[in-house]
């Protein structure tokens, strides 16, 4: 079977400084020579089977280290989908993983058809419900989903709007202790606009709205001034870089029009982030402080999870970061956003796994919380979590409960400050997370909700395991329970 050729320089670079060799040390254990190596690592040659054999050995790698994340994600979410009863029987794993490398696109287009059919589904279900409503709402989420995997799909890093914030922010002079002041008389000379606090009768659940006949920007008087702070940027971030913006939405083929708003909206907010955090003096600080989120906080004026956002982002081709993770979600267990620069894959359905400590936060309100987990590919990670919830202003405004989850590959975390007094080799001290139920292989977990997609259950009385049923390792083919 023909394979996708694998360009994983940057991987590989990163992968062999942390075991503090140069490219002739590690293109003589290759037996190949230190100009071949440095072809592979600028991404001019592909990493050839034998090769991802040899590193493996050498460097005590997964053998799909280097595979492609996209490729990854793309098949675990095109298994996930084809374990729909309305196809009868499920898919294998390997089954999934060959269909994405011989025909990609193919199983884009099936995905992209899928969720189209799930948003028709969900609508009809609404109209039998409300014949004599008018409610579009109920396909919102396929548009969200798919500026969602647009976003995914670039890393969470758009070059062009990041280095045009980060232009700005050195043109102007932007700093931290006076960054409000500097924003608010940016708005007003360069596209006079004024400033103001909302008058009380605001309308509810408004945090801030641009009148352009008034020239004026309302902002809520209960929001703390980082988040004002946010808000002005992303005023700014629409005004000054409209054009990029367009360019970039028509550039991505979204199918709608509530999609294309949807990713303006998102572009305007990255650009908020990177002109608050401008890319190349807050890569530097997060390396000085080892990616203490709280000493970022600080040194930027901003809110927790406007840090957390931006480190998943800092992947600039020439100066990249750690490749970090990112999920927010309430105490419902909603997936409020997510977005990944690693191999972490998010289920599409159902909730994340219990086991993760993101949830654990909501338990421990204000508290960081760190945990060592490896997801059913062998992956180990770093995961971060905290609460994030914000004062409603108000008794009567019932606070919202989220919470919010960064983490990196474990071959990263020591770069960081939430590694210090772990031991990363002790592998009892890991937890055997997974993206979701539906979509996890492990068989013998104790807090699983759902089967695995795609097997055949035993639910034989003469014994019983941790769940009600056992899971039996081959596949499916006939789609019910055997």
């Amino acid at each position: 079977m023909k394979h996708h050729k694998i360009f994983a320089g940057d991987r590989l670079r990163r992968l062999r400084e942390q075991r503090g060799m140069t490219q002739a040390e590690l293109a003589d254990a290759l037996r190949i020579s230190a100009g071949y190596l440095s072809q592979m690592e600028g991404d001019q040659r592909p990493i050839t089977r034998k090769l991802l054999m040899g590193l493996s050995r050498l460097l005590d790698i997964e053998t799909n280290y280097f595979a492609a994340d996209d490729d990854l994600r793309l098949a675990s979410e095109l298994r996930e989908s084809a374990s729909d009863p309305l196809f009868g029987s499920a898919i294998a794993a390997d089954e999934a993983s060959a269909a994405v490398r011989v025909a990609p696109d193919i199983a884009q287009r099936f995905l992209h058809l899928y969720r189209g059919y799930l948003a028709l589904e969900e609508e009809h279900r609404s109209l039998q419900s409300r014949v004599a409503q008018s409610d579009v709402g109920a396909a919102s989420r396929f548009p969200y989903d798919e500026v969602r995997d647009w976003v995914q799909s670039k890393r969470n890093y758009f070059d062009a709007i990041d280095r045009a914030a980060e232009r700005l922010a050195e043109v102007r002079n932007f700093h931290p202790e006076n960054r409000s002041e500097d924003f608010i008389r940016y708005l007003r000379d360069v596209y006079g606009i004024r400033t103001e606090r909302a008058p009380e009768d605001f309308g509810k659940g408004i945090i801030w709205r641009l009148d352009n006949n008034a020239k004026t920007l309302f902002l809520s008087q209960d929001a703390p001034l980082e988040s004002q702070l946010f808000w002005i940027a992303h005023v700014i971030g629409l005004l000054e870089q409209q054009g990029s913006i367009e360019r970039q939405v028509k550039q991505a083929r979204l199918s709608n029009e509530e999609a294309k708003s949807l990713a303006r909206v998102a572009l305007a907010n990255y650009f908020a982030g990177a002109l608050v955090m401008p890319y190349g003096p807050f890569l530097a600080t997060a390396r000085e402080v080892r990616y203490d989120i709280e000493r970022l906080q600080r040194r930027f004026g901003t809110s927790f999870e406007q840090v957390c956002h931006r480190l998943s982002t800092l992947q600039r081709r020439d100066s990249p970061g750690i490749p970090f993770y990112f999920l927010k979600i309430d105490i419902a267990g909603n997936v409020l956003k997510r977005s990944s620069a690693t191999r972490f894959q998010f289920a599409r359905f159902g909730g994340p796994c219990p086991l993760w400590n993101v949830h654990q936060s909501f338990s421990h309100p204000g508290r960081i919380l760190v945990q060592l987990a490896a997801t059913p590919d062998g992956t180990k990670y770093l995961c971060v979590a905290r609460t994030v919830s914000l004062s409603a202003g108000s008794f009567l405004n019932r606070p919202r409960a989220v919470a919010v989850g960064l983490g990196c590959e474990i071959a990263y975390a020591g770069a960081t400050v939430y590694s210090m007094g772990l031991d990363l080799d002790d592998a009892d001290a890991i937890d055997p997370i997974g993206p979701g139920c539906r979509a996890c292989e492990r068989k013998d977990c104790r807090h699983r909700a759902l089967p695995p997609i795609g097997h055949p259950l035993d639910v034989g009385t003469i014994e019983r395991g941790v769940v009600p049923y056992q899971i039996d390792s081959k596949i499916s083919r006939t789609g019910g329970i055997r």
